[in-house]
């Protein structure tokens, strides 16, 4: 009794931690109009032509005439702010990934290939994947009751929303947009999981009568039954439609859901707390190119002759098992950005090292239930087109993932320099070495010391960082120039992330005064007309830090056709980078794009070591 008592107090005062931090997190704030005016077009003068500069000059001063468009539209986001959770989330979240049409794997999905397993059979695939679920309920468990620990940056507690959002939800599709449906907060929450082999589903339910968790062995006999139930491949790989195009998944769904069988199965998966996709194995290829195979195998499954059936890209979160130790996940990002997967998955993968040894209750379990579908021919003709796309898809991407070893983050902390800004000016330097000028860039900043707070934009083209590779590419140019510029390009983007987190960028107010203008009726401000703007917001770079302590990599698409997507987790000792482009563009080359990476890598290092007389 005592022992109960002090649980729940202890339990008490974690609630009201997280109670206390999550009030102590302030409304995220509206950035001044001038203010943004003018880092807007100081955002463009790396970018564009001068005619196009001034284009754009003259639409700022328009937008900023005193009583004007823009202080009616500023003075109505102020009031958006006062009366709303979040003034710009919802509208982000919406025209970022909800509105968009385009398929979910490659173009909006990310993934995050984990370090290969020590296994290669079935039999370690089952264990270790009984682990990771149980690793997994472990961490929701922490949420439900509210004893995960609230994250702090620079001293301030951060939003933890995002977490209670990414367990029981699925995107689905619409006709012009999709939505997202949470389970999580309903009466009777989902108490199961679905788990899926060979393209069958099956909804497993993970706790016992009690509401206990089921332990690993009960995880492990479950998916030994799956297994035996599912020794054939399906001929109809459902999970590939969820793969298509928006619009024409969404007709797809409605056709689907007329059927009673079909609707069950659906909601079953939708419902579920999250998946699991126990993979088959890959063919073997080199050392120097498997880590890129298995990244691509997290990202889309390797094709409608490899592991893509084994999905379902809507669901908020699936995590992979390969029989071959690849192991990873992928998810559906309108939920929730990388860092809290990062934090999810080192949790896990903790777990797995040391997983609680409670003794399994001796009652017995139910069956996993497998999902079945009723194919017409209809359905089987989406199927068929759903494969084809998804197949070209696949081919079109290149992904390159490699490390690089010949230092971490521990090199630029060294002397006081940022890591993250560091590595971006690096990326700055390889694409103007490849292309002899600088893109859009854009680098995604956490809002969470807001409340409801996502995301806004680090452009790390900036004026400091022109200034230095042009200097870089001189052969006239000393050294002690090279590294002041190098160090002046670097203290302008940690300037810039800095301002990014304190809710001061520039691309979420912009986006804000767009869209009040359209939601009053209003002309859109020509600002958001002209070329400038255009050749600012295509994202040819779209890079992104992603940091676990986990020996891991994200990788995602590029934003643009003829762009590049990078993303990297900086280690103490090294750093894993993932680079991909689309090959239907002649113009871009992920694998030269990594290597001019790495020797600009080099080439910063040289810069800032200290020289000897």
């Amino acid at each position: 009794m005592l022992r109960t008592k002090l649980v729940c107090y202890r339990q008490a005062l974690l609630f009201g931690e997280w109670g206390r931090s999550m009030s102590s997190v302030p409304p995220q704030p509206v950035p001044p109009l001038s203010q943004t005016m003018s880092r807007y077009l100081r955002a463009l003068e790396p970018l564009v032509t001068p005619p196009e500069l001034e284009e754009s000059r003259e639409g700022v001063q328009e937008l900023s005439k005193r009583g004007g468009l823009g202080e009616r539209l500023q003075r109505n986001l102020e009031k958006r702010a006062q009366r709303t959770h979040n003034w710009v989330s919802d509208w982000w979240q919406h025209t970022a990934y909800l509105e968009s049409r385009l398929p979910l794997p490659v173009h909006s999905n990310p993934a995050m290939a984990l370090p290969q397993q020590d296994y290669s059979n079935w039999k370690g695939q089952l264990g270790f994947a009984a682990k990771l679920i149980a690793g997994v309920l472990d961490f929701k468990a922490k949420i439900d009751n509210h004893t995960l620990l609230v994250e702090y940056l620079r001293g301030r507690p951060l939003c933890m929303d995002q977490y209670r959002q990414i367990f029981s939800s699925c995107r689905v599709p619409g006709p012009k947009h999709d939505h997202v449906m949470h389970f999580a907060g309903v009466r009777r929450p989902p108490t199961h999981i679905t788990v899926v082999r060979n393209f069958q589903f099956f909804q497993l339910e993970v706790y016992n009568s009690d509401g206990s968790p089921l332990t690993v062995d009960q995880i492990h006999s479950q998916l030994l039954r799956i297994r035996s139930q599912s020794w054939k491949t399906d001929k109809e790989p459902m999970g590939i439609l969820t793969s298509e195009h928006r619009n024409t998944w969404g007709q797809a769904y409605n056709t689907l859901l007329r059927d009673r069988i079909n609707r069950e199965s659906v909601r079953a998966i939708e419902r579920g707390i999250f998946t699991v996709c126990l993979d088959a194995p890959v063919m073997r290829m080199s050392e120097e190119r498997y880590t890129s195979r298995m990244a691509a195998q997290m990202l889309h499954g390797g094709g409608t002759y490899s592991n893509s059936g084994n999905r379902w890209f809507d669901k908020t979160l699936q995590f992979i098992v390969g029989e071959d130790g690849a192991c990873g996940l992928i998810y559906e990002q309108a939920t929730a950005e990388g860092p809290p997967i990062a934090t999810l998955v080192d949790h896990v993968l903790d777990y797995c090292q040391h997983p609680e040894t409670v003794r399994s209750p001796m009652v017995p379990l139910p069956l996993p239930k497998k999902l079945y579908f009723y194919i017409t021919p209809e359905i089987k003709r989406d199927i068929e087109h759903a494969k084809q796309n998804l197949d070209i898809l696949i081919n079109d991407l290149d992904i390159r993932c490699f490390t690089f070893r010949e230092f971490g983050k521990n090199f630029p902390k060294k002397y006081k320099l940022s890591p993250d800004s560091f590595i971006q000016v690096a990326l700055q330097l390889a694409y103007y070495r490849m292309y002899g000028c600088l893109c859009s860039t854009c680098e995604s900043a956490s809002l969470r010391m807001f409340r409801g707070g996502r995301t806004d934009t680090i452009r790390s083209a900036t004026n400091e960082a022109l200034r230095f590779v042009q200097v870089m590419e001189d052969p006239q140019a000393g050294a002690e120039m090279k590294l002041a510029l190098l160090k002046e390009a670097i203290e302008a983007h940690s300037t810039y992330t800095e301002q990014a987190l304190q809710g001061q960028a520039i691309d979420r107010h912009l986006l804000g005064l767009k869209l009040q203008a359209i939601e009053e009726g209003l002309s859109v401000p020509e600002i958001f007309m002209d070329t400038s703007y255009a050749m600012a917001t295509h994202w040819k770079l779209h890079t992104g830090q992603v940091s676990a302590r986990t020996d891991c990599v994200m990788c995602f698409g590029p934003m643009v056709p003829d762009g590049y997507a990078v993303c990297y987790n900086p280690l103490p000792e090294h750093i894993n980078f993932s680079v991909s482009a689309f090959n239907c563009c002649a113009e871009t080359n992920a694998e030269k794009l990594a290597r001019s990476l790495e020797q600009a890598l080099r080439d910063l290092q040289e810069l800032v070591l200290p020289r000897e007389d």
